[in-house]
């Protein structure tokens, strides 16, 4: 049965219409809340109900029109705002290899439009004592060459988000970090199949080694989020969740 907790709650997913911002959108619906989601390239297949807007948000102009016309949509009141949007292509050869623009468009869309997005939103988020989930990645906690720029941006956003929580936690807004695994997505499955091709390894090979024996999937992730949202961790504030079947484990070690 589906926790309403979340009934009234005005929510913003940014990269909400496919992967796991797509399972945020309809996990956050299911909860009672009205949903505003945005991506670069428009779509015409989004559950009823939700409002979307078009904007990139690899630009300052796309995340401070979104803000906008959020805010315009919600009459001013955001209580939720979920920062998902990010993208990244793998680099098999290294990180010596990849490209100043990969490098810049993988931190001004994974990290900056987090950044960007958030100061647009804060005066709302403040005035409804809201809830804010940054969506990471696993990345991060392993040193994987070809994917060096997006664990940069996405070790930024993490630093962010800490010093961001510890900030706003007086004021009664709570900021949470979900830290995903390997989760089955049409971008993370191109990514797995370039490093497994490159290495020439089966793709099964890179998630065989799970823990809990599987890939995650993104209502794994969605989970997570509607939790860090709702009033049921209204104590949770400046933390970052791993979700990832246990393949973290041991890694700091």
């Amino acid at each position: 049965m589906v926790n309403n907790s979340l009934q009234g709650k005005n929510a913003l997913v940014t990269g909400g219409t496919r992967g796991i911002g797509a399972s945020i959108v309809a996990r956050l619906l299911a909860g009672g809340a009205t949903v505003v989601t945005t991506s670069r390239t428009p779509v015409d297949n989004l559950p009823a109900g939700v409002h979307y807007i078009q904007a990139d948000l690899g630009t300052p102009e796309g995340a401070t029109r979104l803000g906008e016309e959020t805010l315009r949509h919600f009459d001013g009141k955001l209580d939720i705002l979920i920062n998902n949007a990010a993208s990244s292509e793998a680099y098999p050869a290294g990180a010596g290899s990849i490209p100043d623009d990969a490098w810049q468009s993988s931190l001004d869309l994974s990290y900056l439009s987090a950044v960007r997005v958030t100061s647009r939103l804060l005066p709302s988020l403040l005035t409804a004592r809201g809830a804010i989930v940054n969506i990471s990645s696993a990345v991060t906690l392993e040193v994987v060459p070809a994917l060096a720029h997006y664990a940069a941006a996405k070790a930024a956003l993490e630093k962010y988000s800490q010093t961001l929580a510890a900030e706003l936690a007086p004021q009664g807004v709570r900021l949470n970090v979900v830290i995903p695994g390997n989760v089955v997505t049409p971008g993370a499955d191109k990514i797995r199949q370039d490093l497994a091709d490159a290495a020439g390894i089966p793709v099964e090979a890179i998630t065989a080694g799970t823990p809990l024996g599987r890939a995650g999937i993104p209502t794994d992730i969605a989970a997570a989020v509607a939790f860090l949202v709702s009033d049921q961790a209204e104590w949770i504030t400046g933390t970052q969740l791993l979700v990832d079947g246990g393949a973290s484990v041991g890694l700091a070690a």
